[in-house]
This record gives structure tokens, sequence and C-alpha cells, in this order.
């Protein structure tokens, strides 16, 4: 049985996006859903989704302290 690439990279990037949506909740005291529009409204998201520069492969709370450093206007 092989294993389809394309789909376990694609479940791998869903559970990355629920774990850093869950520790921008944490960090900034937020509800999950409010961090969940913040995060889909990110560059990061893009970032991820698109395979850029292999971000997808970082630590959920990097990704996460990263976005809320360098996307602060999405925290308004």
């Amino acid at each position: 049985m092989a294993v389809d690439k394309k789909e376990l990279r694609n479940v791998y990037i869903t559970f990355l996006e629920e774990d850093i949506i869950k520790e921008i909740a944490k960090m900034k005291g937020i509800d999950n859903r409010v961090a969940m529009e913040i995060y889909y409204k990110s560059k990061l998201c893009r970032q991820i989704s698109s395979g850029e520069y292999g971000i997808e492969y970082m630590d959920c709370k990097y990704l996460a302290n990263d976005l809320i450093e360098n996307e602060s206007e999405l925290f308004v």
C-alpha cells in the first residue's frame, strides 16, 4: 500500500493549523473562533498553504508567536 504524499501533507497541515490557532488563542487569551479568524487572514496561513519556504515544518508555538509579533495589525 503506497502512501499518498499529497494527502499526508494535507493532514499534517490541518493539524498544524489547529495547533497554531490553539496557541494564538492561549497566548493572547482570546476565543478559538477569534484566533481562527486571525489565522486565516494572516500571511502565515498563505505561506503554509503554498508550502512557501518549508515553513509548514516549523514548530506551531514558534509560528504562532511569529504571527503575533509580525502581524499585530490583525489583533485590533
